[in-house]
């Protein structure tokens, strides 16, 4: 029997891979012209200017298990690594900065290295055994119960409250509270924790790498290999009832819940439907693309060297950002053109940035964003030669998954984050009907994993 997998993001191409790779002829539908989901990457502002349209660092993608089980790079993938993973600038010229090395990382914190040390060594020396914990569903017990646990006792809290207890200097304070911020979530919320600590050993253990050429190297890697399996993908179709796939079996749906609850509605019980429209989404982002003239004059030299930088300045800035209070953005900034000139022409350079919004919101950060660039960066307006921006709303209308701006699948939230909308994990209340999206297990960020688990267990269930 033929499979269908609905959804050219990275799980929905990971998940075809799984179910080629186990000899199942398998057919791909992509809505849009360009595979890729959240690993897009376009011409947006001048031509000879690519610009990542929604992922641009990756962290877990290059820890992923699944990604490290395909030859990708036999299929075009090359990771490059910035000399740093991340550079949290403050308004005296100086910087936090994460290094890939530990050591250097701990000498750099100063007062708080030692700390930082006891809660993160273990966890570096252990990770591609605790990530691949991390990155399975949440039901099985973990084979290494103790070195998960660490992880969790570690995460569960609210970042403020771990920043402020763990940590005496306001610089270091601030650097965590910019990873944490990842989580889309105010800083005082149980669990945005664990996004600081995922990030930083992240760091540590696998970087926060770009792909050379851009993140659309990544789906087309993925596409590749899939297509070498034999599998095909048919582009620019978008699937909108199940009855249009005919007898496949099984399917896979990278759609978040509400597309889900669309294209099952003939055919799903009443009461399934209602717990997928009832499914909350997160806040969104405003985006804003740049081409520019010469790199950004970051006033603190260690940016320059930083793929990542996070502007916010202090912890207690970034706390009332997050909780959407009127203040300036904090803002998440990736500058890949210093690492990779294939981003841009000889000399030139591109950059990217967003802040978070609420969801569905029509405003337009620009201003706010490009200030902050300016607060930590004085002169970065005269570099600018193009813009392009993407306002929430506008982040969905590019990408359906992308609800109301939302990048995460969903409201990153306990009761959603060990209670996803499905029957039972990946599974749907029809037999050979599976959702394989970032809403569900592990749940967001390019790694795959949210298809390679749903497509195993649809392997299982065959």
């Amino acid at each position: 029997m033929p499979a269908a997998v609905v959804g050219a993001g990275p799980n929905g191409l990971t998940a075809a891979i799984v179910l080629a790779q186990a000899g199942v002829p398998t057919t791909l539908f992509e809505a849009e012209e360009t595979i890729g989901g959240g690993a897009r990457s376009m011409e947006l502002t001048l031509p000879g200017f690519v610009h990542d349209v929604c992922s641009a660092i990756h962290p877990m993608a290059v820890n992923s298990p699944a990604f490290r089980s395909f030859p990708l790079a036999e299929h075009g993938l090359e990771w490059i690594q910035p000399p740093l993973p991340v550079a949290h600038p403050f308004d005296d010229g100086s910087a936090a900065v994460l290094e890939n090395s530990l050591n250097a990382t701990c000498e750099r914190l100063g007062r708080d290295g030692a700390t930082y040390r006891r809660a993160v060594a273990p966890l570096v020396r252990h990770w591609p055994e605790v990530f691949a914990e991390i990155m399975k569903p949440l039901l099985p017990v973990p084979r290494r119960p103790l070195r998960l646990a660490r992880f969790g006792l570690l995460s569960t809290l609210p970042s403020t409250m771990v920043a402020r207890i763990m940590f005496r200097c306001e610089s270091t304070r601030a650097l965590y509270a910019g990873m944490a911020a990842h989580s889309l979530r105010p800083l005082e919320t149980l669990g945005t924790a664990a996004f600081g600590w995922l990030l930083a050993v992240a760091a540590h253990a696998g970087g926060w790498p770009i792909p050379r050429g851009g993140s659309q190297k990544i789906a087309d890697a993925l596409a590749s290999y899939f297509e070498s399996l034999g599998g095909r993908i048919i582009r620019g179709t978008r699937v909108r009832n199940l009855d249009e796939l005919g007898d496949a079996s099984p399917i896979l749906l990278d759609v978040t819940p509400r597309q889900l609850a669309a294209i099952g509605a003939s055919r799903f019980p009443a009461s399934y439907l209602t717990k997928l429209n009832d499914y909350r989404y997160g806040p969104g982002v405003f985006k804003i693309d740049w081409a520019l003239h010469s790199p950004i004059p970051w006033r603190a030299p260690d940016c320059e060297r930083a793929g990542t930088v996070h502007l916010g300045g202090t912890l207690e800035e970034i706390a009332a950002s997050e909780r959407g209070e009127s203040v300036p953005p904090f803002v998440l900034v990736a500058q890949p053109s210093l690492f990779d000139s294939s981003r841009a022409p000889a000399g030139k350079h591109t950059a990217w940035a967003y802040c978070h919004v609420p969801n569905g919101s029509t405003a337009d950060m620009t201003a706010d964003i490009e200030s902050q660039m300016e607060r930590f960066a004085p002169g970065f307006r005269t570099c600018v030669l193009a813009r392009h921006t993407f306002t929430a709303a506008e982040m969905e209308h590019h990408n359906a998954n992308l609800v109301g701006g939302d990048i995460t699948g969903g409201l990153q939230n306990i009761k959603q984050l060990l209670a996803r909308p499905t029957w039972s994990l990946y599974r749907t209340p029809l037999k050979h009907v599976f959702l394989c999206s970032s809403s569900t297990p592990p749940g967001a960020s390019v790694h795959g994993m949210c298809g390679f688990n749903a497509a195993q267990l649809a392997l299982r269930s065959m």
